[in-house]
């Protein structure tokens, strides 16, 4: 059996090893201003150019989830259609993007703001 300090201690270790994997964890403010990502024209996050690394992949999906369940939310709310919340997120989207960064045009083009 493992003396409580060596426990405590390997809680620390292992606390600390998470804390520094999430603060290296791409964020994603960094990934639009890296040009991976960009406001796709379907309300969604996507990636820009070029197959994308598993982490922006994972930070994709991650987002990607998070919008989706607040779309059936906004949409059961105020009895839009999906379709209708997501355009709306899009030009919202639009209009947030950030000198440097990417967005999709109604035809899918991308454009740097």
């Amino acid at each position: 059996m493992m003396k409580p300090a060596t426990i405590r201690q390997l809680l620390a270790t292992l606390l600390l090893a998470f804390a520094f994997q999430s603060a290296w964890a791409l964020d994603l403010h960094s990934a639009k201003d890296q040009g991976l990502v960009g406001e796709a024209n379907t309300g969604y996050l996507a990636a820009v150019g070029g197959p994308p690394s598993a982490e922006v992949k994972a930070l994709i999906s991650d987002v990607n989830r998070k919008r989706k369940a607040e779309f059936q939310r906004t949409a059961e709310k105020t009895g839009a259609t999906l379709e209708q919340v997501r355009f709306r997120f899009w030009e919202l989207a639009v209009e947030r993007t950030q000198p440097g960064n990417y967005y999709q045009d109604q035809q899918g083009n991308w454009k740097k703001k």
